[in-house]
C-alpha cells in the first residue's frame, strides 16, 4: 500500500473521530444542556463543588473546552465567581483526562450495540429526548470505531523506512514535538481526540514513552489555547476565565516540559505499556495543575482581569456617545415656529432611544449579562432627562402668544414625549426585571415559545417606527394603519396566549416554568404597543377619522 493511500485511511480515521466526539457533544448539549448549565451554576459556590461539577459536565460534553466557555459566560455574567470558575474549568480538564482513560479500555463489543440502540432510538420515535440519546449512542459507537480504524490504518506504517527517521528526530527536539502536538490539537479543538491518536499510535509502537510525554504535555498547551482564541472578540469579563486557563495550563505545560528536559525523570511508574504512561501523565499533568490551582485561583483571576483589561480596545462609539446634543436652544424661544422645531428635533432623538432600547431587550431575553443590563438602565435614565428638559422647554414656548396650530402643535408633543419615557419605564421596570429573573433561575423558553415572543415584539417594533414616523410627518394614512395594527395585535396577542396556555396542559416542562416570564413579557409588549399607537389619535382626531374609542369607518 502506497504511503499516501495509507495517510488518506489515518485522515478518514482521525476525521470519523472528530465527528464522533462532535456528535456526542451535540447530543449531550440539545438533550441536557439546559440542566447542566442550571446545575453548574447551582454547585459552583463551593470550590470542591465547582470542581466536581466541571469534571461532570466535561464527561458530559467530551469537551473541556465547550466547559470553558461555558463557565467564562457565567463569570462574565456575575452569576458565578472567577475563582470558583478558575477551579470549574480546572475539574473539566481532569474530566477530559479521565474520559480518554475510559476509552483506552477494549470496548470493541460496545460499537455494535451502540449503533443499534443509538439508530433504534432516533429513528422509531420523534420524542426529542429519545432521539438525542440516540445521537449520543451512535456518536459513541462510532468513536470507538474510528479509534480501531486509526489503529488499522496506521498498521502498514510499521514496515515505512521513513517512519523511524520522523520518530528519532522528534525524540531528539523536544521543543519541536511540543509544539507540532500543541498545532495539531488546536486544529482538532479537542484534547480528547489528539491524546486518544498519540494512545493510538503509541499502542502500534510508533511513539517511544518520553517523547509521547512530551506530546501529552503540547496537547494541554494547544489544548488552553483554543478557549482564548475563540472568546477574542467576545466582552471582557466572558475572556478572563479562558485566560486564566491558558496562564495554568499553558504556563503549567511549559513549566513541564523544563523540568522533564533538565531532570529527566523515570517514567515507569506511570503505567506498564507506553500508551498507559500516555494517559496517565495526562491525567497527572491536570491533577498537579488542580492542586496548584486550588491556593492560586483567586490570584489567577486577577491577573487575567489585568491582562484582558491591557488588550481591551477602547470604543470610540461608547466615547462619543457619552456626548449629549441638545436641539433645545433657548434663543429661538421668542419665534415659537422655531422653537417647535428643536422640540420636534428632540423628541426624535428620544424616539431613537426608546427604538434602541425595545430592540436591546429582547436580545436581553437570550443573552444577558451585568454589563448590557447597566447599559439599557443608561439609556432610560438619558429618557427620563431629555423628557425633563423637553416638557421644561415646552412650558417656557408657551409663555409667547401661540397660534391654535402651534398650541396644539405644544400639547401633542408634550403627550408624545410623556408616552415614550412611560415605554422607557416598562422596559427597565418591567422587562428588565423578567431578563433578571431569566437569567438568575437559568430558565429557557420552548423553542415555540420564543419564537411566538420574537414575532410578537417584532410586530410591535415596527409599530414602534410607524409612530415615530407618524410624530414627524403627522400623515393621516400612516397614522389610521397604526391605530389598524394596534388592533391586529390584539388578535396575535389571544394566538399566543391560547398556544402558550396549549403547552402548559400538554405538560411541556419549560412552558410551565417560563409561564409568568412568557405572560408577562407579551402583556407588557401590548402595553408598549398601546402607548406608541396613541401617538396617532391627535392626527386621526384633527381630521375627523376618529370616532370614541374606534377609527371611524372609511
Amino acid at each position: 500500500m502506497s504511503g499516501s493511500v495509507v495517510l488518506l485511511h489515518l485522515a478518514g480515521a482521525v476525521a470519523l473521530m472528530l465527528f464522533a466526539t462532535r456528535m456526542v457533544k451535540t447530543g449531550v448539549e440539545r438533550a441536557y444542556g439546559d440542566v447542566l448549565r442550571h446545575r453548574l451554576r447551582a454547585t459552583m459556590r463551593n470550590p470542591i463543588m465547582a470542581v466536581l461539577a466541571g469534571c461532570g459536565l466535561s464527561i458530559a460534553l467530551q469537551s473541556s473546552t465547550a466547559v470553558t466557555l461555558l463557565v467564562g459566560s457565567f463569570a462574565g455574567a456575575g452569576i458565578v465567581s472567577g475563582a470558583a470558575g478558575q477551579l470549574a474549568v480546572r475539574g473539566a480538564e481532569i474530566g477530559s483526562a479521565l474520559v480518554v482513560k475510559l476509552l483506552t479500555f477494549d470496548l470493541t463489543l460496545l460499537v455494535p450495540l451502540c449503533l443499534i440502540a443509538g439508530t433504534v432510538m432516533f429513528m422509531a420515535t420523534e420524542r426529542r429526548d429519545w432521539r438525542q440519546l440516540g445521537r449520543i449512542l451512535i456518536g459513541i459507537g462510532l468513536l470507538i470505531l474510528s479509534l480501531e480504524m486509526i489503529g488499522q490504518a496506521s498498521e502498514p506504517l510499521r514496515q515505512s523506512s521513513l517512519m523511524p527517521l520522523i520518530i528519532s528526530y522528534f525524540s531528539g527536539d523536544f521543543v519541536t514535538a511540543y509544539l507540532l502536538a500543541a498545532l495539531v490539537t488546536w486544529l482538532f479543538h479537542s484534547s480528547i481526540a489528539a491524546v486518544l491518536l498519540l494512545v493510538t499510535l503509541a499502542g502500534r509502537g510508533f511513539i517511544p514513552p518520553e517523547l509521547g510525554i512530551v506530546l501529552v504535555l503540547g496537547v494541554n498547551l494547544g489544548s488552553s489555547v483554543i478557549a482564548p482564541l475563540l472568546t477574542r472578540n467576545a466582552d471582557p469579563g466572558i475572556r478572563v476565565v479562558p485566560i486564566g486557563n491558558l496562564l495554568m495550563r499553558g504556563m503549567g505545560s511549559l513549566l513541564m516540559l523544563i523540568l522533564f528536559m533538565t531532570v529527566k525523570p523515570p517514567i515507569g511508574f506511570l503505567g506498564a505499556t507506553v500508551p498507559d504512561q500516555i494517559v496517565n501523565a495526562h491525567i497527572l499533568f491536570n491533577v498537579v495543575i488542580l492542586l496548584a490551582g486550588l491556593p492560586l485561583a483567586g490570584l489567577v483571576y486577577r491577573v487575567s482581569e489585568k491582562i484582558v483589561a491591557v488588550g481591551a480596545k477602547p470604543d470610540p462609539a461608547a466615547e462619543l456617545d457619552v456626548i449629549e446634543l441638545s436641539a433645545l436652544n433657548d434663543s429661538a424661544l421668542d419665534t415659537p415656529s422655531q422653537a417647535l422645531a428643536n422640540a420636534t428635533r428632540e423628541v426624535v432623538r428620544v424616539c431613537e432611544t426608546v427604538e434602541i432600547m425595545l430592540k436591546r431587550i429582547i436580545e436581553l431575553y437570550e443573552d444577558a449579562d451585568p454589563a448590557k443590563i447597566k447599559a439599557l438602565a443608561a439609556l432610560d435614565d438619558r429618557v427620563d432627562r431629555k423628557h425633563a428638559a423637553i416638557k421644561l422647554y415646552l412650558a417656557k414656548i408657551t409663555r409667547n402668544p401661540l397660534t391654535e396650530d402651534e398650541a396644539l402643535r405644544c400639547q401633542e408633543l408634550i403627550g408624545a414625549c410623556v408616552k415614550l419615557e412611560q415605554v422607557g419605564d416598562i422596559i427597565v421596570r418591567n422587562m428588565l426585571v423578567h431578563v433578571r429573573k431569566k437569567l438568575e433561575r437559568g430558565l429557557e423558553f420552548t423553542p415555540e415559545g420564543w419564537q411566538e415572543l420574537c414575532a410578537f415584539h417584532s410586530s410591535v417594533l415596527a409599530n414602534a417606527r410607524l409612530a415615530f414616523n407618524v410624530l414627524v410627518s403627522r400623515d393621516p394614512e400612516t397614522a389610521r394603519q397604526l391605530v389598524l395594527e394596534k388592533d391586529l395585535l390584539r388578535e396575535r396577542e389571544k394566538e399566543t396566549s391560547a398556544s402558550h396556555f396549549l403547552r402548559l396542559r400538554e405538560g411541556t416542562a419549560k412552558s410551565v416554568e417560563t409561564s409568568s416570564i412568557h405572560l408577562d413579557t407579551i402583556r407588557d409588549l401590548k402595553q408598549i404597543n398601546s402607548l406608541l399607537a396613541s401617538i396617532a389619535y391627535p392626527v386621526l382626531e384633527e381630521r375627523g377619522l376618529l370616532g370614541g374609542s374606534r377609527l371611524k369607518a372609511s
